[in-house]
């Protein structure tokens, strides 16, 4: 039979090869063995067709008949220019066997196996897929009649062939950026072995290669232009390769094993290279669901759809529901700016500048502050913020609004959204976090005036030309390339940044800070809202009687002390005369643990770190009890923790935590013996409650490894900050 190869291409040489370079490269091909699934006829075949090749070359009389043959069809083929002549196994291109004036020879029919090896071998996966393919069908007369040797024994080695020639192929096409074309060429070869059944440990290769191609894939289907004819199905194809990865690693920031090769960080990249190929409708979509999960930048990410939508389409319900994101985010983040914007955008003014004094971006504050310099409050220079904050660092990371210009005052100036704040419930927002919560009669008044209120301030700076100096740019818009195998060493690493905070927080991939995460409520739940008036005059005649006792019982213990005698708690209550109230008994809190030790031992920091979760636990707890914060802690801690606890009050949300504290080792300075830190492995388990009713996006479960710097004030130690590691 005749084969399209050529005694120069089995040897890999030029045709001016010497007869040194003749025997280097018979020597090489010979020790280079093929992979050990081949059978040993295949092995012989191939080794035939070396030696023959070898035989006619090294032989000067052969060689130059042959080369005399070989240059006349290279000549009437039309190819006989020097860089024809000059060829070498990877220039040249598929040679034709249909093709008479392509150059072949003939060999033996048990050669066949070793000539389709070799082929492979030169990397002519194409040829190979063409030759074999015809011989994997059922009844091949030839194949099955012995012509090229042992039908079951060729019929493998022609199945491993096309099969490396698949996986071959498809790391060629990766290589050269043709993601989708690697993987159906990875997926032939998996389906041809899977139907066999043979070479197993070649089938994993195909794939981990599938695996590790996933997110090459993903940015290819995803980012095919509108215009294309393929574009909505291929479009789908891509979420849908994209939802298989968040599921086997268990959401954006799980720790599952996709396979894919990218670390946690370096996924938070990938879905950040890809968001600008999603619309906004999709990333909505997207991560409102993965933020259930509960996934803290998922919620982070679809605060920054639904705000997109709710302007862009003039839906002010979208922006209402980012607004509940941003308060379960807010339980342990600074999210006080996008806060302030969302409030803004419900017309909620009072509540947007509440949020402007809690925040710590100072950079961003400046701003805002300059551009309020002739207004009695921040709220032309929040308007400006919000506008810019919407144009370059929201709308650009969506493929429906990149080119969409944002305009605050054609906002507030559609009707549907006047319709929408006018008709806001009557209820105080739960968002409304930053103060002690205003009667519902005043939230109702001013907020649906607020909205008019925003409109006017920015109308007025637009009017009237008030520019203002320098830019404003964000940073929230870097985002990775990934351009080559390996995957994992083509995406950047995000850091993790924790913010005063016990708990880690896995930031989404920008130059702000993170945010904490929690579900969002899917629906509204009543609130408890404030007592009516005879609840009120009901809990004064308590506090009265309460009073009354405690007096009485300050009498009796002064008479029985006066008889030698002192009674304590227990004894009163079983006195016919006095039985305490439980509710007396309830609001008695224990006394705190001494921390006035000098040295501060491992013992101490234990007993230090264990009081101040329980004191957290306390304040942040269904009772909401305070007062042993500042028993243990001491500013900037203590302000922060206070505030916490009073949003949680204003927002009806408490916490139920369980604590292991485990003291790694303890730093005390030398030069300043009154400071030291407690570095600590804190286990730490809560749940959310909010309107009494458990919230699961908002619990969780961690290890952590926390920081505590503590100072020794009024000859006791107490924590001035603490910080993850």
């Amino acid at each position: 039979m005749r084969i399209p190869l050529d005694y120069y291409r089995i040897l890999g040489l030029p045709i001016q090869a010497t007869v040194e370079q003749l025997q280097q490269a018979y020597r090489d091909r010979a020790l280079q063995l093929p992979r050990r699934e081949y059978s040993e006829a295949a092995i012989a075949a191939r080794r035939s067709l070396l030696d023959e090749a070898y035989t006619v070359l090294s032989s000067p009389e052969q060689r130059q008949t042959y080369d005399a043959q070989f240059l006349n069809t290279l000549y009437d083929s039309g190819h006989g220019d020097e860089g024809r002549l000059e060829r070498s196994p990877s220039s040249t291109g598929l040679a034709d066997p249909n093709d008479p004036y392509s150059p072949s020879i003939d060999i033996d029919d048990q050669h066949w196996i070793g000539a389709l090896l070799i082929l492979l071998e030169l990397g002519e996966y194409e040829l190979v897929l063409k030759l074999g393919r015809p011989y994997l069908s059922s009844g091949n007369i030839s194949l099955e009649s012995g012509r090229y040797g042992d039908p079951d024994i060729v019929l493998a080695d022609i199945v491993l062939t096309i099969a490396i020639a698949c996986l071959e192929l498809g790391r060629e096409q990766w290589q050269q950026g043709q993601y989708e074309g690697a993987a159906e060429s990875l997926e032939t070869g998996q389906e041809l072995l899977l139907r066999e059944g043979v070479f197993a440990p070649l089938r994993g290769e195909m794939q981990a290669d599938l695996f590790k191609l996933r997110p090459y894939r993903i940015l290819e289907l995803l980012s095919i232009p509108e215009s294309a004819e393929s574009y909505r199905v291929d479009h789908q194809r891509g979420i849908q390769v994209l939802q298989e990865m968040l599921d086997e690693r268990g959401g954006i920031d799980g720790t599952g094993d996709d396979q894919s090769g990218l670390s946690v960080d370096d996924f938070l990249k990938f879905i950040q290279q890809l968001r600008a190929y999603l619309t906004a409708g999709e990333q909505q979509a997207l991560f409102e669901t993965e933020a259930r999960r509960p996934s803290a930048v998922a919620t982070y990410l679809a605060v920054y759809a639904l705000a997109a939508r709710g302007f862009a389409d003039r839906q002010p319900a979208l922006i209402r529901r980012a607004k509940l994101l941003l308060l379960r985010l807010g339980m342990r983040q600074d999210v006080y700016l996008e806060q302030a914007v969302c409030a803004l955008l419900l017309g909620q003014t009072e509540e947007a500048s509440r949020a402007l004094e809690h925040s710590q971006e100072y950079d961003s504050l400046a701003f805002i502050r300059e551009h309020s310099q002739d207004s009695p409050d921040l709220l032309p220079g929040l308007c400006l913020y919000g506008e810019r904050w919407l144009q370059n660092e929201v709308f650009p990371h969506f493929r429906d609004l990149a080119q969409k210009q944002v305009s605050l005052k054609e906002y507030f100036a559609d009707e549907q959204v006047q319709a929408y704040l006018e008709e806001l419930p009557n209820e105080p927002e739960p968002a409304s976090q930053w103060a002690p919560a205003a009667s519902t009669r005043e939230h109702h008044e001013n907020g649906h005036r607020d909205y008019a209120v925003a409109g006017s301030a920015y109308g007025a700076r637009s009017v009237n030309g008030h520019q203002p100096s320098g830019s404003y740019t964000s940073g929230y818009g870097a985002t990775a390339t990934l351009d080559a195998p390996p995957v994992s060493t083509a995406v950047p690493v995000a850091e993790r940044v924790s913010h005063g905070g016990d708990r880690p927080v896995m930031p989404p991939p920008s130059n702000r800070p993170p945010r904490q995460n929690t579900a969002e409520m899917r629906s509204r739940r009543p609130s408890r809202g404030r007592p009516s008036p005879r609840l009120d005059r009901m809990l004064f005649l308590v506090a009265i009687g309460v009073f009354g006792l405690v007096v009485i019982i300050s009498l009796l213990s002064r008479i029985s002390r006066v008889f030698g005698g002192t009674p304590t708690v227990e004894t009163l209550q079983q006195s016919s005369l006095v039985r305490l109230p439980q509710v007396y008994a309830d609001v008695i809190t224990p006394p705190a643990p001494s921390l006035s030790q000098a040295e501060l031992t491992d013992e101490l920091a234990q007993q230090v770190v264990e009081t101040w979760l329980a004191a957290k636990s306390e304040a942040l707890g269904e009772a909401h009890n305070v007062e042993r914060l500042s028993q243990i802690l001491v500013d900037p801690a203590l302000s922060t923790w206070e505030a916490r606890a009073a949003q949680s009050v204003n927002n009806n949300w408490y916490m139920v935590y369980s604590h292991t504290v485990t003291i790694d080792r303890v730093e005390v300075a030398d030069e300043v013996p009154e400071e030291a830190s407690v570095f600590a492995a804190v286990t730490e388990t809560a749940e959310l409650y909010v309107n009494g009713q458990i919230d699961l996006g908002g619990s969780y479960d961690e290890a952590l490894q926390v920081r505590y710097d503590l100072v020794r004030q009024d000859d006791q130690w107490r924590i001035r900050s603490m910080s993850v590691q």
